[in-house]
């Protein structure tokens, strides 16, 4: 185990060497904490993984698409409930016409992936994807239920800022968030970078958690395989996504992000807190909003109990001793980032060998938790 902890967090150091310890001994890893701006936590541990490794971060990426969207509703730019069709007017067709930019963020809108599914190459591009789902039926009537939009909801989001800037997610992401605040978050890493990346390793399950997963698959025509694109038989496996050039150079604002945990935390420490002089980028009414549950429950895709705000994951549901309006998203390798407004903690924790069952890996909870405690009566 490698790196700092400041004073009053030495339990999160021994936490994360718990984790070292019991893991496989091709662990690697990294986790970061910023409380009110003020980097407190910089671990790292593995063979072959620095402070500085990147890695990708899959869903984890979904928070950086969230933000960009936050600040265009907080300019007054974006209305979460106009019609998408006011903004785009294509994607009226097929019964879409009312969807709502709420709806979407939300996971409500029904259109969680394409008949036909979708090739690496279109999966990478956030514009092709959005020209492939402005045709598409709702696989439910939107508003009704909800369910995971696990690879379209950043082209979707993205194509409304699209429209009404002229510029995609990943330019704003570039110019109002990482480069101001000089994160390790890539929505698009460049060429030079590319020797700081380590691929995902794949996850390798006991023969219990095997026969878990294979109690959960579903038919090759299901709802979640149309969502997840495992119904297209030339399509990446998930864990191995962001190992794909052509991904990381275009940043999908779903899942195609590039980040240490470094970026991680430091993005929410931006948008919550501010550090290094800077102030926050979110106001206290829009963090609100983006982090108030919006569709809790049965997730018709994932078919597990979920809670989302406006992008965001809802992190209170599944951390429930995180302060009410906490906000993040987790990565299916296992990586979790967040921020937890009533205590000014900022998380970022990044893996590298998938974790099953995928989602934020089981560590977390420990980790989180003894961050928790000693910002609470450290600060």
């Amino acid at each position: 185990m490698h790196g700092t902890v400041a004073a009053g967090y030495e339990s999160v150091g021994a936490e994360f060497a718990k984790v070292v310890a019991g893991e496989r001994a091709d662990y690697a890893g990294q986790l970061v904490a910023y409380v009110r701006g003020e980097k407190v936590v910089d671990l790292w541990s593995g063979p072959g993984f620095t402070a500085d490794t990147l890695t990708g971060v899959f869903s984890a990426t979904k928070g950086a698409m969230s933000l960009v969207v936050a600040l265009l509703v907080q300019d007054g730019v974006l209305d979460p409930d106009q019609r998408v069709s006011h903004y785009w007017p294509e994607f009226a067709a097929q019964g879409k016409r009312d969807i709502t930019l709420r709806e979407v963020l939300a996971h409500r809108a029904g259109v969680v992936g394409a008949d036909a599914g979708f090739s690496l190459a279109e999966l990478a591009d956030d514009r092709l994807i959005a020209a492939r789902m402005a045709d598409q039926r709702p696989y439910w009537r939107p508003g009704t239920a909800y369910g995971y939009h696990a690879w379209v909801i950043g082209a979707l989001a993205g194509e409304v800022v699209r429209r009404v800037t002229g510029q995609s997610i990943q330019e704003l992401f570039e110019e109002r968030i990482r480069a101001p605040y000089g994160l390790d978050f890539h929505l698009g890493l460049p060429e030079e970078l590319e020797p700081r990346f380590v691929t995902t390793l794949p996850m390798l399950p006991t023969p219990e958690q095997q026969a878990e997963i294979d109690d959960w698959d579903s038919g090759p025509e299901s709802l979640a395989a149309i969502a997840f694109n495992t119904h297209r038989t030339d399509a990446p496996e998930l864990w191995d996504f962001p190992n794909q050039r052509i991904v990381r150079a275009q940043g999908q604002a779903s899942a195609g992000g590039v980040a240490s945990a470094r970026g991680l935390a430091g993005m929410y420490a931006a948008a919550s807190t501010g550090f290094d002089g800077r102030p926050p980028l979110l106001k206290p009414d829009t963090m609100a909003e983006f982090a108030q549950i919006q569709s809790i429950g049965y997730d018709v895709v994932s078919r597990v109990h979920k809670a989302f705000g406006l992008g965001f994951s809802a992190v209170t549901e599944f951390y429930p001793f995180l302060g009410q309006g906490a906000f993040g998203h987790s990565g299916a390798a296992g990586s979790l980032s967040l921020a937890d407004p009533r205590s000014g903690l900022a998380y970022g924790y990044n893996r590298r060998r998938y974790a099953y069952p995928g989602g934020a890996a089981a560590e977390n909870t420990d980790l989180l938790r003894t961050c928790v405690e000693a910002a609470r009566t450290t600060h």
